[in-house]
């Protein structure tokens, strides 16, 4: 019996004999669950590498999609190669789907604050969605519990914002890409290092903050440099932040020295717009910023950073 099935067997047993309340364990490869989180039923995708057998603990990555997307597009290897990066760095990634009523979920949002859609006009409870995921994949899979993140793009990425502000116990850093913070109310028990990229030219999530010409949202986003100001005095890491990455087109500031740890990184790319880089073109969307791989970067930031 190869070791991952007998961790299941062994799981089963426990089960059956506590009269426990048990899931059935995950599988490398591909999977799609269901949840009751607040009363909705919500859906998320499950991509386990070939390196898990369950004997020890890996890292878990949220992965949320932008707003009118949904959690296939987000895992489209074509689109965000995100697949293949969990493969190569071994770590289970989730794609949640936000808020939708349409037929598979499609043109989801995420109520992560000022936006967007109907998640954040109907107030959806997407922390508890989360907050479930997580407890569903704790009872499914080998969780490292110190090496829990969350990475998303546009409104997943404030969305991503919103659970460092509110899932801070269970969230050890998270990434935005495109995304700026449009929380009022943040008050995290723990520190969350951050990760933020973005273009300079985008104009869905302008840089500087404001309404984007070519958002559909007509929210008034936060600007970058507001967002990381907010959080460097969050975590209280240091006011100037050190160049560690300078490359044509593209270069990263982190601000290092907070509370348990935490940093806050900032990765800006001179062009791309509201893409994602080193992905290809999501249909609709502009061609994403060749200078930087926003799946490298974002994991070799969460790969530095477990909960003390």
């Amino acid at each position: 019996m190869s070791l991952s099935r007998t961790v299941s067997f062994c799981l089963l047993f426990y089960c059956m004999q506590f009269n426990a309340l048990c899931m059935a364990a995950i599988q490398v490869g591909d999977s799609e669950f269901e949840t009751l989180a607040a009363g909705e039923k919500r859906a998320y995708l499950v991509h386990v590498p070939p390196q898990y057998d369950g004997s020890t603990p890996m890292a878990l990555v949220l992965a949320l999609h932008g707003g009118g997307g949904n959690m296939r597009i987000q895992a489209n290897e074509s689109y965000y190669h995100q697949l293949s990066a969990a493969d190569q760095h071994g770590y289970i990634v989730v794609f949640p789907n936000g808020y939708s009523r349409l037929p598979g979920g499609r043109l989801a949002t995420w109520n992560a604050g000022n936006c967007c859609g109907a998640a954040q006009k109907k107030n959806i409870n997407d922390v508890a969605f989360i907050r479930q995921v997580i407890h569903d994949m704790q009872q499914r899979a080998n969780i490292d519990p110190q090496r829990i993140y969350a990475q998303g793009m546009s409104n997943g990425g404030m969305m991503a914002y919103r659970l460092a502000c509110e899932l801070s116990e269970l969230i050890t850093a998270v990434a935005s890409v495109a995304g700026t913070d449009g929380t009022t109310d943040c008050q995290p028990s723990q520190a969350v290092s951050i990760l933020h990229i973005n273009a300079q030219d985008d104009d869905h999530v302008h840089f500087q903050g404001g309404f984007g010409e070519k958002s559909p949202a007509h929210v008034a986003f936060t600007s970058v440099p507001a967002t990381i100001q907010k959080w460097t005095r969050l975590l209280q890491t240091t006011s100037t932040a050190e160049r560690v990455l300078t490359v044509p087109g593209a270069y990263c500031d982190l601000y290092s020295g907070g509370k348990q740890h935490s940093e806050v990184k900032l990765c800006v790319t001179a062009s791309g717009g509201h893409s994602w880089p080193g992905g290809n073109k999501v249909r609709g969307s502009a061609a994403g910023s060749t200078a930087i791989s926003a799946n490298d970067l974002i994991w070799q930031f969460f790969n530095t950073h477990t909960r003390q």
